[in-house]
């Protein structure tokens, strides 16, 4: 009998040890993450099925069996799904996390307890839970219409062989197909080798298994011996009056192999032209991955409750990506690839129905738990905005469950747009907002003093995307979105308002003529009220935070112009107007341009000399 030995990465033995011990406390757990697979298995091979009937032929009930042998203190669980040829075992079971080993180890190294078991969670490393109750893991599989069946074994530390399994070890497949999973039971795992323990853990944690689960094993199931121990009925096709709140849970719990609870769980059934049912999750917590530039979404289809696909394009927007679920349609055919399904109209109507569901959800979440909807919105309102512009025909339900900071009230609250606008002055025809990398930033902005002084609201845009979904999106019910820091917005009170002096206009052309090559033009504001001065753009620029996120996103090369605005009625601006001395008028000019940079988060060009100046009028007014 041929063995084949490979080592563990160091990474992979230290996320083992990761995995086995910061789960400690819960060992029922990994009876989940195996049943949860075992499932899978038996769905993917449904699903081929259906192009070829003889994979299942000889063995056509999917089921999965879970028993104890207390003489050699092993605990098997063993399903006729799909199975996994020697390759497959290699890459599946010695490669954790395949997708982002480097990117786990990265982010479970900086945080403790339970969010570390939430991180391990997320990367779908569920199988080597076993490791909790287990000295040695042995896998015995054979792909379904293979011939060939392997054996993968590994203690959980030094690495993992494959060789050709015995007789004995094949014999404990059910059929000719499948995957046999035997735990080496520890010490600390004995509670496992009792019947009764195995009952509850089942019922408790997988009883919407859509499989059947005996306790026994396959060969005493062929005789007729035992039933199932688990109810065995898809959950999403349950009326919702008879799912428990633990039941949504532990489902929820069973396809992201995720330690959190669900935030939102929405359960319906469409009627009408199009039929289909639907049980869809928000997570408490955001996915590692999703500002993956692939977008790609994890909802499981099914059609007449065999299994599709989990990444079938275009079934969810690639913005409501963290959703979790089932969809499971009775009009779509079966008989056709995946990759024909996705151009299927009916597809597109279930999404646009989906999107209207879950956007209608949320809105009722905002409206009825407020707390709740905070906690969704931190996490995942940036990807929820990028429907802006990818949904046209979703956005104004988009717009209702959209949230922003604002100068209202004291800043650090999220406000609607509906709100915004219900506050808005009788003569006002523009939503004003301002951009940048925080809120607590921008609450004290000059360029938002004028407003606030004129008892005018300014939102808060501080996501990336808000820069781009303004391209496509640029009013809301008739109100145009207007940057604060655009153009030469006119915030006159009346026509009796206090003109500026002579020496004030003539300070902007002085300083024009000295900014020349710095500035796009000078001019008064009418923004500023405490600050002396501010950088704006022209109507026709690109707007400094817009184009801050271009150079980093898009490598952006372009190098626009500010204007810079002044504050006429300001005790330095005044000063500035009397200056007779030309270099000490150039410094000031100097300075006051690198204060406006300073303030808009823009580097000073020229670090010594603005050093120099500064101390230089230190030293004047210091003497």
């Amino acid at each position: 009998m041929s063995t084949q030995t490979q080592n563990f990465s160091a990474d992979v033995s230290r996320l083992l040890d990761i995995v086995a011990h910061a789960l400690y406390t819960n060992h029922d757990v990994f009876l989940r993450e195996l049943i949860s697979n075992a499932a899978d298995a038996c769905d993917r091979l449904r699903y081929d099925a259906i192009q070829n009937p003889e994979l299942t032929k000889d063995n056509p009930a999917f089921r999965i069996h879970i028993y104890k042998d207390t003489d050699t203190r092993t605990l098997s669980v063993v399903d006729n799904g799909v199975g996994m040829t020697k390759d497959e075992l290699a890459e599946n079971l010695g490669t954790i996390a395949k997708s982002g080993t480097a990117a786990l180890m990265e982010q479970v190294g900086k945080v403790e307890g339970k969010d570390k078991l939430s991180l391990i969670g997320q990367f779908g490393v569920g199988f080597y839970a076993s490791y909790m109750v287990a000295s040695k893991v042995t896998v015995i599989s054979r792909k379904a219409g293979e011939k060939e069946t392997w054996a993968w074994e590994s203690d959980g530390r030094t690495g993992f062989s494959l060789r050709e399994p015995s007789m004995e070890e094949i014999a404990m497949l059910d059929g000719i197909r499948g995957t046999a999973v035997i735990l080496d039971i520890k010490d600390e795992g004995v509670e496992f080798l009792l019947d009764e323990k195995i009952r509850q853990t089942v019922e408790l944690y997988s009883d919407h298994i859509d499989v059947k689960i005996f306790l026994n094993t396959p060969a005493e199931t062929a005789k007729g011996e035992g039933k199932p121990i688990n109810s065995a009925a898809a959950i999403w096709m349950r009326p919702k009056s008879e799912v428990t709140k633990d039941q949504y849970t532990e489902f929820y719990k069973h396809i992201t192999h995720g330690f959190d609870e669900p935030l939102m769980t929405s359960h319906w059934r469409a009627e009408g032209k199009i039929e289909y049912n639907a049980l869809l999750f928000i997570p408490t917590m955001r996915p590692w991955d999703l500002y993956d530039p692939s977008r790609k979404h994890t909802v499981k289809l099914y059609v007449k409750r065999v299994f599709i696909s989990d990444a079938l394009d275009g079934l969810m927007y690639p913005w409501l990506r963290f959703v979790r679920g089932v969809i499971d349609s009775a009009d779509l055919p079966l008989n056709i690839s995946r990759e024909s399904l996705q151009f299927n109209p009916l597809v597109s109507k279930i999404r646009s129905g989906v999107t209207k569901r879950i956007l209608s959800d949320l809105d009722k979440l905002a409206r009825e738990d407020s707390t709740a909807f905070i906690v969704f919105w931190g996490q995942f309102g940036a990807a929820i905005k990028e429907g802006l512009y990818d949904a046209h025909e979703h956005r104004e339900d988009i717009f209702k469950v959209c949230r922003f900071y604002s100068t209202h009230g004291d800043g650090e609250k999220f406000v609607s747009l509906e709100d915004y606008v219900s506050r808005m002055q009788p003569d006002q025809k523009e939503i004003y907002y301002l951009s940048g990398e925080s809120a607590m930033s921008m609450k004290h902005a000059p360029q938002i003093e004028g407003f606030k002084s004129r008892g005018l609201e300014v939102l808060f845009f501080t996501d990336t995307i808000d820069d781009f979904w303004l391209q496509h999106a640029p009013d809301y019910k008739g109100k145009t979105f207007k940057s604060v820091t655009k153009g030469d917005i006119d915030l006159k009170e009346n026509e009796a308002e206090e003109k500026p002096s002579e020496e004030t206009k003539n300070l902007t052309q002085r300083l024009k003529d000295l900014l020349v090559n710095e500035v796009d033009d000078v001019r008064l504001s009418r923004r500023l009220t405490d600050s002396p001065v501010c950088l704006v753009v022209s109507e026709e620029g690109v707007d400094m935070q817009m184009e801050r996120v271009l150079k980093i996103h898009q490598k952006y090369t372009g190098q626009s112009k500010p204007v810079l605005e002044i504050n006429g009625k300001h005790p330095l601006i005044q000063k500035m107007g009397v200056m007779n001395d030309n270099q000490s008028f150039a410094d000031a000019a100097a300075l006051l341009l690198d204060q406006a940079r300073i303030i808009q988060g823009i580097p000073v060009k020229d670090t010594a000399a603005f050093t120099r100046r500064m101390a230089a009028f230190m030293e004047k007014g210091l003497g």
